[in-house]
C-alpha cells in the first residue's frame, strides 16, 4: 500500500514540476529577444537611415515589448549594394534594402516605373507602385522574400562638376554615371557612355575623372558629399529610381503570429510614404543649398514634350520596352497602367 501511494505521490510530483517547467518554457520563449539584421548601401549619417530607418527599428523593438530588435548595418557592410536582395532572399541578411536597378534584369517590369514622364516626386512614384502591385502587375518579382516596402526616391537629374548641360549635345563624348538599365538606355540614346556604379562609388570616381557627372536624384548629393565636387546640375526627369525593402521568407515565418503582426503593422505603403516623403523634403534641401551655393541651374521641366531632348527620351524608353518584349513579357500593358497610376498618384 505504501509502495502505491509512494508511486502515485511521484508520480503527482512529476506531472506538477513538468506543467511547472512547460509554464515556465513557455514564459521563457515569450521573453526571447529575436535579432533581424537590417543590411543597406547608405551611410549611417544619411537623413534616410537616420530619420527613416532607425526610428522604424526602435517601433518594432517598442511595439513587440523588446521581443525584436532590429540591427542596422549600414554602408554595405554585410551585403554589396547589387546583391542585397538576393542576401535577404537567401538568409544571408534578415532584411535588406536596395536599388532595384542595382540587378539588371532582377526587377524588370518594376523598372517600367523609372521611365520617364511616370513620375514627379518620390511619393507619387512610391503610390504608383503599389497601385501596380496591389494589381499583380509586379508583384510576382517579390514572391521569393517577405516584402515591407516599395518606395521611390524622386526623379533624376545629370550633374556635373565643369561642363553645364543645357542639350543633349553637351553630354557627348561625357562618362555619365548611371544608376540603372533605364537611365543608361536614355544615356546611350544621347550618345554618352554611360557608367554603371553603385552610390558608394561616385565620390572616388568623380574625384579622379573616372567619370564626368552622374545622373542622380537630389537627396545622395548631400549625404555622399558630392556637393563639394560638383558645380552643374540639370533638372531633367528622365529617370526615376526605385527601392525595395524585403525580409527573408522563413524568418519571417519563423515568428510567433503577435511578432508577424508588429512586422505588418509598421510596414508597406504606410512606412513607403513616410520615407519618400523624407526623400522629397531631402531632395528640395539639397537643391536649395546648390542654389545658395551659386552652382548652375538648368531647368528641363517637361523633357517629353523639349525639341531637344524628346527624342533621346522616347528612343530610350522603347529600347526599354522592347528589350522586356524580347523577354516575353508585356512591358508595354505595364507601362500604360503605370501611366494611369501616375494620374491617380499626383501628389
Amino acid at each position: 500500500m505504501r509502495t502505491k501511494r509512494s508511486i502515485g505521490v511521484a508520480l503527482a510530483a512529476a506531472v506538477a514540476f513538468s506543467g511547472c517547467s512547460d509554464r515556465e518554457a513557455t514564459t521563457s520563449a515569450s521573453n526571447d529577444v529575436t535579432t533581424l539584421r537590417f543590411s543597406h548601401f547608405m551611410t549611417a549619417n544619411d537623413n534616410i537611415n537616420t530619420e527613416g530607418f532607425e526610428p522604424w527599428a526602435e517601433k518594432i523593438e517598442e511595439d513587440s515589448n523588446g521581443r525584436l530588435k532590429v540591427e542596422i548595418y549600414p554602408s554595405a557592410t554585410l551585403s554589396k549594394p547589387g546583391a542585397t536582395y538576393d542576401a535577404a532572399a537567401k538568409g544571408t541578411v534578415d532584411i535588406g534594402m536596395q536599388v532595384q536597378g542595382y540587378t539588371a534584369g532582377r526587377f524588370p517590369l518594376t523598372q517600367v516605373v523609372e521611365l520617364p514622364g511616370i513620375s514627379n516626386t518620390a511619393q507619387q512614384q512610391t503610390c504608383i507602385l503599389y497601385e501596380l502591385y496591389n494589381n499583380n502587375a509586379i508583384s510576382d518579382e517579390y514572391e521569393d522574400t517577405h516584402l515591407l516596402s516599395l518606395m521611390g526616391s524622386g526623379q533624376g537629374a545629370l550633374h556635373t562638376a565643369d561642363k553645364p548641360i543645357r542639350i543633349p549635345e553637351d553630354m557627348r563624348g561625357m562618362r555619365i554615371r548611371q544608376p540603372s538599365v533605364v537611365a543608361s538606355h536614355v544615356i546611350d540614346a544621347i550618345g554618352t557612355a554611360p557608367v554603371g556604379m553603385p552610390a558608394s562609388d561616385t565620390y572616388t570616381s568623380l574625384q579622379r575623372g573616372v567619370i564626368d557627372g552622374l545622373a542622380f536624384t537630389w537627396q545622395p548629393i548631400q549625404a555622399f558629399h558630392l556637393d563639394e565636387l560638383l558645380s552643374h546640375h540639370t533638372n531633367i526627369p528622365f529617370y526615376n529610381s526605385t527601392f525595395v525593402i524585403t525580409m527573408n521568407k522563413d524568418k519571417y515565418n519563423s515568428l510567433p503570429d503577435d511578432l508577424k503582426k508588429v512586422i505588418d503593422d509598421n510596414s508597406g505603403i504606410a512606412l513607403s510614404t513616410r520615407i519618400a516623403k523624407i526623400f522629397d523634403d531631402s531632395n528640395d534641401a539639397a537643391m536649395a543649398a546648390a542654389h545658395a551655393k551659386g552652382d548652375t541651374m538648368i531647368d528641363i521641366p517637361d523633357p517629353l514634350h523639349d525639341p531637344d531632348w524628346q527624342d533621346p527620351l522616347l528612343e530610350g524608353t522603347q529600347r526599354y520596352l522592347d528589350e522586356l518584349a524580347a523577354l516575353g513579357l508585356d512591358g508595354e500593358a505595364v507601362y500604360e497602367q503605370a501611366k494611369a497610376a501616375s494620374v491617380n498618384c499626383k501628389i
